[in-house]
């Protein structure tokens, strides 16, 4: 068995690091520059579309593929199931469970990039902490201080006027949030429900600080098998 690990989360990490010393190698986008170092055989950057991937996977004797990239590279997960189902490669998504509200918080879900500037006045200072693949798509946003944290400098200005990136690479400490969010004079914070405990420290800094949420809400499932622990994917990984 050739196992396919695709990554780029911090689950993906911790699937690499018990697969160590297996026929494996891990995969990611090559969406930061200097990405943390793996426990497998890693390659960088993309598959060039559906015909490289499924060539890729013959000319490396792919037998399995593990998905463990972010909740929201919707459309690589469903490119690669539909491969995978084509070619007859047994298919498995990790998909960690999305985030609930707890008490004391102020989330309000939307379902697009386009529908935050209906609960965010003109002159709100908003916290971005979504990403810069979909930054373009919140330029209805101008009139408001608009701040993207990014993990690497930014190559190209900032889409539209009245934003800046602010560069950081995580993990981020609740405390940090906290000092961030104050120092920034935060009014607004919008996340992707990606999940996790890691990236949740913002969640729980804008609950203590009384900043309201702008939740995104996460792509809808496809049909195809799923498993939501690491231990459930270490356990599909064995049956193979």
């Amino acid at each position: 068995m050739t196992l396919l690990l695709l990554g780029g989360t911090g689950e993906a990490r911790q699937i690499a690091a018990h697969l160590q010393g297996q026929d494996a190698v891990i995969s990611l986008a090559g969406s930061t520059r200097n990405p943390q170092a793996q426990p497998l055989p890693t390659r960088v950057g993309g598959f060039g579309g559906a015909e490289g991937f499924a060539r890729f996977l013959a000319d490396a004797g792919i037998t399995a593929v593990l998905d463990a990239t972010h909740p929201f590279a919707a459309r690589i997960t469903a490119r690669t199931a539909m491969i995978c189902g084509q070619t007859g490669v047994p298919f498995m998504q990790f998909l960690r469970p999305p985030w609930s509200p707890e008490p004391g918080d102020n989330w309000t879900v939307i379902t697009a990039e386009a529908e935050a500037a209906d609960h965010i006045p003109p002159g709100s200072t908003v916290f971005l902490g979504t990403g810069r693949q979909t930054l373009g798509q919140f330029a209805n946003l101008e009139g408001r201080e608009v701040i993207c944290r990014q993990i690497d400098p930014p190559q190209q200005p900032f889409p539209f006027s009245g934003g800046r990136f602010l560069v950081g690479r995580p993990p981020f400490s609740v405390a940090d949030e906290v000092a961030l969010f104050r120092d920034l004079g935060v009014d607004v914070l919008v996340v992707k429900n990606a999940g996790g405990a890691a990236s949740r420290t913002k969640l729980t800094a804008a609950r203590q600080l009384g900043i309201p949420v702008l939740m995104m809400a996460r792509p809808t499932p496809g049909q195809w098998p799923v498993v939501d622990t690491v231990e459930d994917a270490l356990a599909w990984v064995r049956d193979l």
